[in-house]
C-alpha cells in the first residue's frame, strides 16, 4: 500500500491518495506501464486510474480543499505536517501489512517516526523514502489516481468558469501562464482571490498586491 498527493499547485484541492495491491499481483502495475504520474498526461493518468481501481485490493482518497490547507496555520501546522496527518488518516483506514510513503520531510527517516506514531496498529514494514513515486510502482499507482482525482475537479472547475465568461484556468500550477492569468482577471474583477485559490501561497499574495493594491512586485520582495 502507499498514499501519495500532489501539492504544488496554486489553484484547487491537495488530494491524498492510498492503494493496496496483493503483493503476488505488483507485476501488474509494470505491465500496464505505471510510472510517476508527473510524466504522464492527462489521458494516460485516467485510462492507468481506471485499470488500477479495477485490480487493487482497496483504495481511498482525501480531498482536502484551499481553504482547509490555509487554514493549517490556525492550527500551527506546516503544509508537510498537514499532509502526514492525511497520510496516517488513508493508513489507518486501509490497513495495510506493508506501507511505501513518498517522505514529505527533508528528513525521511524522521517522516516515517512521526507517521508511525499517528498509526492505530503495526504494520510489518514502514517505508519512507524520497522520490519513491519514481522507484516504486505501488507508490506510482497512488499517486495517479490522486492526480486523476484532482485533473477532475480542475477541469469541472474550468468548464464552469469558461462558460460564465472567464479566462482559461489551465492546470492550476503557478508554472502555468493560464493560471496567472486567469488569477490576475479574477482578482480584477471580484476583487479578492477565489475560493479555490490557495491564499497563503506566495503566487496569489503577489497577484493579490499587484491587482488590488497596485504594488510592484520588486516592492513586495523589497519590504
Amino acid at each position: 500500500m502507499s498514499p501519495n498527493c500532489p501539492k504544488g499547485p496554486v489553484l484547487g484541492p491537495l488530494v491524498v491518495c492510498g492503494v493496496c495491491f496483493a503483493q503476488s499481483n505488483l507485476h501488474y502495475l509494470e505491465k500496464i506501464g505505471v510510472k510517476d504520474s508527473k510524466l504522464l498526461s492527462p489521458e494516460k493518468r485516467a485510462n492507468l486510474s481506471k485499470l488500477i481501481k479495477n485490480a487493487c485490493v482497496c483504495y481511498d482518497s482525501l480531498v482536502i480543499s484551499a481553504q482547509e490547507i490555509d487554514k493549517r496555520f490556525d492550527n500551527d501546522i506546516n503544509l508537510n505536517g498537514l499532509e502526514m496527518n492525511k497520510f496516517a488518516e488513508i493508513i489507518n483506514e486501509l490497513k495495510p501489512d506493508i506501507v511505501y510513503m513518498d517522505a514529505a520531510d527533508t528528513n525521511a527517516e524522521k517522516f516515517k517516526n512521526l507517521i508511525g506514531k499517528k498509526l492505530d496498529y503495526k504494520p510489518l514494514k514502514l517505508i519512507s523514502e524520497h522520490k519513491a513515486d519514481e522507484n516504486y510502482p505501488i507508490v506510482s499507482a497512488a499517486s495517479i489516481i490522486a492526480k486523476h482525482k484532482r485533473d477532475m475537479i480542475i477541469t469541472s472547475l474550468r468548464e464552469k468558469y469558461l462558460n460564465m465568461g472567464y479566462s482559461d484556468l489551465g492546470s492550476g500550477y503557478p508554472s502555468d501562464e493560464r493560471t496567472i492569468n486567469f488569477l490576475k482577471e479574477w482578482i480584477r474583477i471580484e476583487k479578492r482571490a477565489p475560493t479555490f485559490a490557495r491564499k497563503t501561497w506566495q503566487t496569489t499574495k503577489k497577484i493579490l498586491d499587484l491587482e488590488l493594491y497596485n504594488r510592484k512586485i520588486t516592492q513586495y520582495f523589497n519590504e
